[in-house]
């Protein structure tokens, strides 16, 4: 089973609003063999609590726009790990040093990685 292909258009959509608000490390995952509840996680890093913040907001802004509403949010209070769920994928916008830490790459690197289609600068 991989992803849908909603999920890695809705995942894209993630990817490039986190990309306009110069999130770092864009990645996302197929969990979808490993996850029964999601098929994508996506990872982006912001340099301090301010825009990981920023970023979370705009993903939030830009997937509300392409009508999908988050089901939870969590970790906003800290601004280090913020984590949206939108059902078929789960954004993780972290600090660069928690990103480092827990090293979600690692934890699931049995899960493919997916192309993303966002601009490089």
């Amino acid at each position: 089973m991989t992803a849908t292909a909603t999920a890695i258009k809705l995942t894209n959509i993630a990817a490039n609003a986190a990309a306009d608000k110069i999130a770092e490390n864009i990645v996302a995952l197929d969990v979808s063999e490993l996850m029964p509840l999601t098929d994508i996680f996506l990872l982006a890093s912001g340099r301090n609590e301010r825009q990981v913040a920023s970023i979370a907001d705009e993903i939030q802004d830009k997937m509300l726009e392409a009508g999908h509403k988050t089901l939870r949010r969590e970790g906003k209070e800290l601004g280090r790990w913020i984590l949206l769920d939108f059902g078929d994928v789960v954004c993780h916008v972290m600090h660069e040093e928690d990103r480092m830490y827990y090293s979600l790459e690692r934890l699931w690197k049995d899960s493919p990685v997916i192309k993303l289609d966002i601009p490089t600068t």
